[in-house]
């Protein structure tokens, strides 16, 4: 291990501490944060995915017939190719532009005599190294469950080695292909165009590869047999990088058909052609790229033009709700976890339009639909909610915090109308224009005054014990413990959906209960207001993120009056008195 480590040079080795750990922006992070806490966590919950799909996968073999193997197989294969697919995307466009050198490195590390090559070679050893936890974690059970299945299938000893080699390398090359394939295209973008162009670009280019990513994840049909492969409706087959790779696993282990061969050639040509890509593309960038970040500046307002401002309200909520929307539009992170938040609803609402698209009738309401419109409507308000613990720069809030002459009720109020515009308006829309189908006429406009209703229930509980102004205070990773949060909120968001639509779909039938139900709803809502506003008006912002300080005392104090000792000196303790050790935890007000 030690001549490992003197294989690199120092610098290298500092270097790719450093760009690893800055996978989370560091001028955003409380002055207490652990970051290699927070990638336990992250680990941890791929993990926790990856146990949950063996013991799927165990529970399945167990009640499988002899003639289902095929079927199941592909199934089985094609559904952890992709969703190892679906994760390295996510991971690379999450740090989209994390390979390249910003202003920050530039500036720091040029004067320095360090060549840029070793910066490079830090950069991408950080993100492969990032790459690599998350596809090993994922793969952490089932990439020892599924060899075994397989090899046992094909009686022999050496089936099952030959089948853990091909799942390893085909989830490294699903790896390497995609991670590539971004480099590529963000290598070329940043060649071809200028600095602010690059910008511009580079922002849509990272949401559209997310939402891409997504898509075509929940909506790539799956292939079971040979003979689907020649059917009209499978003719995405040819330009499907998932079954290029589900081709290429087959190939190794020595289970494909001649005829699918082809599949596999597809696969090795795009592996070659997008590592060529990437080489080529990052070597002419840090040819280029560092010298244009010096010497043509970032994203610049524009000197011409109409500049008008809404107005949403006081001047208060018409600047939180702008800072707010800016925010999202301008700042990578945010930008992406809300790009995230949208693919999710929009992989919900795609099924529905492309049901109501093939039907030629209207269609009724059911339980389904109802269940699908209200996880659209409360993931909105609150993965937006989430997002807005997340800090903007923080160097760049100084404004906020030195302009904070109003009272926290004012705030909770300019919050709330960010919520309401940004997350229940956008939704239930989406929602609306879902129900234009359905009938009857009467039972869609309830349901979607019900669905604004809870909207707003939903923005009302986010704003419980939220006094901070969105993405102004530091963040504090490590402090939720993402695996239970992840698991509970997805749990408790679908039990949530259908038991919403169990309860109104018979209200609907009725003209009593369904105002019943719209009137308890609204009163619901004012009263959840008016709490937050009377907890607001004792509360007082904060803008920095802090660990619980924890003071231990002794617990030493006079004994009662009844029970001190005449002859005891002033100063002195009682036998019978022991020390004991408390603690005592302070708050935020």
């Amino acid at each position: 291990m030690r001549k490992l480590r003197d294989f690199f040079s120092l610098e290298f080795r500092i270097l790719y501490r450093q760009f690893f750990l800055r996978v989370i922006d560091l001028e955003a992070l409380s002055v207490h944060a652990d970051i290699p806490r927070f990638l336990g966590q992250f680990a941890s919950v791929l993990v926790f995915i990856s146990l949950v799909g063996t013991l799927g996968l165990l529970f399945s073999v167990d009640r499988l017939a002899a003639n289902e193997y095929l079927e199941f197989a592909w199934r089985g294969e094609q559904g952890l190719i992709s969703g190892t697919m679906l994760l390295v995307g996510l991971v690379a466009s999450a740090g989209w532009d994390s390979t390249f050198p910003d202003r920050r490195d530039v500036m720091v590390l040029s004067p320095l005599p360090i060549a840029p090559n070793t910066i490079l070679f830090a950069k991408i050893a950080a993100s492969t190294s990032l790459l690599g936890i998350a596809v090993v974690t994922l793969n952490f059970a089932s990439g020892i469950a599924w060899p075994l299945f397989i090899g046992v299938h094909h009686q022999s000893s050496w089936g099952v080695f030959q089948a853990l080699g091909a799942y390893w390398l085909t989830m490294a090359g699903v790896g390497v292909f995609l991670y590539c394939s971004v480099l590529t295209i963000q290598g070329l973008t940043s060649l071809i165009f200028p600095r602010r162009t690059f910008l511009v670009l580079s922002a849509l280019l990272q949401v559209a590869c997310f939402c891409a990513f997504l898509a075509v994840y929940f909506l790539q049909p799956t292939i079971t047999s040979p003979a689907a492969i020649g059917a009209a409706e499978n003719h995405w087959v040819t330009w499907s990088p998932s079954f290029w790779f589900f081709a290429f696993f087959n190939q190794l282990n020595g289970s494909l058909p001649v005829g699918l061969w082809w599949v596999a050639r597809r696969a090795w040509i795009s592996l070659g052609l997008t590592v060529t890509g990437a080489v080529v593309s990052l070597g002419l960038c840090y040819l280029r790229t560092m010298r244009k970040t010096l010497e043509e500046p970032d994203l610049v307002p524009g000197a011409h033009g109409l500049h008008w401002t809404p107005r949403l309200g006081n001047p208060l909520q018409t600047a939180v709700v702008l800072f707010t929307f800016r925010s999202i539009v301008r700042s990578r992170q945010h930008r992406l976890a809300f790009a995230f938040c949208a693919a999710l609803i929009l992989s919900t609402a795609l099924p529905w339009l492309r049901i109501e698209l093939s039907s030629q009738a209207p269609l009724s309401v059911t339980s389904e639909f109802l269940a699908a419109t209200f996880i659209i409507v409360s993931l909105a308000v609150l993965g937006l909610r989430g997002i807005f613990s997340l800090p903007i720069t923080l160097t760049a809030n100084w404004v906020l915090q030195t302009t904070h002459l109003a009272p926290t009720e004012r705030y909770v109020a300019a919050t709330r109308s960010a919520l309401l515009l940004l997350a229940v308006a956008p939704s239930w829309t989406i929602a609306a224009l879902l129900s234009i189908r359905l009938r009857p006429l009467h039972s869609v406009a309830i349901h979607l005054v019900v669905l604004g209703l809870v909207g707003w229930l939903c923005a009302e509980i986010g704003l419980i014990n939220f006094y901070k102004v969105p993405f102004t205070c530091s963040w504090l990773p490590g402090k939720v413990h993402i695996l239970v949060l992840f698991g509970c909120s997805l749990v408790l968001l679908v039990v949530f959906g259908l038991t919403c639509s169990e309860v109104e779909l018979p209200a609907l039938g009725s003209a009593a209960r369904s105002v019943s139900m719209v009137l308890l709803l609204g009163g619901c809502g004012i009263g959840l207001m008016q709490f937050n506003n009377r907890r607001a008006r004792s509360a007082q912002l904060y803008f920095e993120e802090s660990a619980p300080e924890v003071i231990t005392s002794l617990g030493i104090g006079p004994l009662p009056q009844q029970a001190q000792p005449t002859a005891l000196p002033r100063r002195g303790l009682s036998l019978g008195a022991e020390p004991s050790f408390q603690k005592a935890r302070v708050t935020r007000p």
